[in-house]
């Protein structure tokens, strides 16, 4: 990033600032908010998260916490947020404790705003930018939002630099190894809501520069770029939800991509009390994906990668409860791709309980060498009761029967059937306000 480009966009965060009429807002009163959020949730697992070994009879047993307290301060055209956040495994001394996030919001009467620090970015269903606050380590990124939101039309440009240290440039090398998997991001998100909000429509496009792998060799940045959009509409007791993304440009071992998704999803609200949906995501692949005995993926030579990586994306909400897609990658980045049916409801028997069932068949995009596409079906079942406003227990179990391709791709042992259950207590008061 040059000189110049940065002078640019301090010029363009400066005019907005002189058009806020401070003399006239300065009157407005503050408001003090401090809020805490615990989250516990034991596991009792056989299989998910890419294991060590394919012996999977053996159990996993452990308990996780996030303790997180948010201290927001609010007037009628500044914002500042401040939020210090501890997650780990219970006896576990590596759990991380950082700054989740650190902003500051200033805002025009008439719709144009600055945001600047570490925050996160939850954008349409949360598919290609999302809080995936299920892993309680969700990813938050540090970068300068500009924007316009109005009743109808919403534009937001988001931009990051990533660096380890400032003064690394002045040493010869510029490589970056940091908490973010990215070394620099440009992106433009727009949005449309018709009136009455029945229809809504987004389009985004990334720009995203990725390190190289080779940090002894090159520091060169390779750029991959996305462009799509989202759409739903809500006629009636109707839900319907689209979204499309392309990916093209270079990953970080400067591979050509050519990679897309699309999904779709229709669900139908009855009352307030049930619901049903269904829907389909494909997710492409890469050609001559090969899988050799002993488990080892087969490394051909791939001129183009097709395999479309959702980066940022909340994986744990869309491609099944065990989180065996997306989270962890194949070797050397070769994917096989994803394609997910699925049909699930809500139902809510008595106030303040809700219950949950869903069902996914799991397939790879891409035709395999030796093995089918199945990979398995997938049963989830949860529940979650709201003692009062702020005290909320959950539950789930999951099961899984994967098929010999998933075996073979995931490691999950010669005892396809997997089990998944798990306890959680969520406590989220509000501690002060004024």
């Amino acid at each position: 990033m040059t000189y110049c480009k940065i002078s640019g966009w301090i010029c363009l965060l400066m005019l907005l600032l002189t058009t806020i009429r401070l003399e006239a807002q300065e009157q407005a009163d503050n408001e003090l908010t401090i809020d805490a959020r615990l989250t516990t949730r034991g596991e009792y697992r056989q299989g998910g998260f890419k294991p060590d070994s394919t012996d999977n009879d053996k159990y996993t047993h452990f308990i996780m916490g996030q303790y997180i307290m948010n201290i927001n301060y609010k007037r009628s055209w500044l914002e500042l947020n401040f939020t210090p956040k501890m997650a780990g495994v219970w006896g576990d001394e590596v759990g991380t404790v950082k700054i989740s996030e650190a902003w500051a919001l200033m805002k025009h009467k008439i719709g144009f705003f600055a945001k600047i620090g570490r925050q996160n970015l939850s954008y349409d269903d949360e598919r290609i930018l999302g809080y995936d606050d299920w892993t309680m380590t969700a990813p938050t990124h540090d970068v300068i939002k500009l924007g316009y939101e109005g009743k109808r039309h919403k534009l937001h440009v988001i931009l990051a630099y990533n660096q380890n240290s400032a003064n690394q440039d002045i040493g010869g090398t510029n490589y970056y190894n940091g908490i973010q998997p990215y070394k620099n991001m440009q992106t433009g998100w727009y949005h449309y809501d018709t009136p009455k909000n029945v229809l809504g429509i987004s389009l985004l496009f990334m720009n995203v520069g990725m390190q190289s792998v080779n940090k002894y060799y090159s520091d060169e940045t390779y750029y991959q770029h996305m462009y799509g959009g989202y759409i739903k509409a809500q006629p009636g007791m109707f839900t319907f939800e689209a979204a499309y993304y392309y990916q093209d440009g270079k990953e970080e071992h400067g591979i050509d991509l050519d990679a897309y998704m699309c999904s779709v999803k229709l669900q139908a609200k009855f009352n307030e009390k049930y619901s049903v949906y269904a829907g389909y995501d494909n997710l492409s692949g890469d050609d001559a994906f090969t899988v050799p005995e002993g488990h080892n993926i087969g490394l051909a030579y791939h001129p183009v990668l097709k395999g479309f990586s959702p980066i940022f994306g909340s994986h744990h909400t869309f491609y099944g409860a065990m989180d065996f897609f997306y989270l962890d990658s194949y070797v050397s980045n070769y994917s096989p791709g994803l394609q997910n049916v699925f049909i699930g409801n809500s139902i809510t028997p008595v106030e303040k309980l809700n219950l949950n069932a869903a069902y996914h068949f799991f397939a790879t995009a891409t035709k395999l060498d030796g093995y089918d596409k199945s990979l398995g079906h997938d049963i989830e079942l949860v529940a979650s009761y709201s003692f009062v406003k702020y005290v909320t227990l959950s539950a789930g179990y999951t099961f899984m029967y994967g098929t010999k391709t998933m075996q073979a791709l995931q490691h999950v042992g010669d005892n396809r059937r997997l089990h998944w259950a798990w306890v959680m207590l969520n406590i989220n008061p509000t501690i002060f306000k004024k």
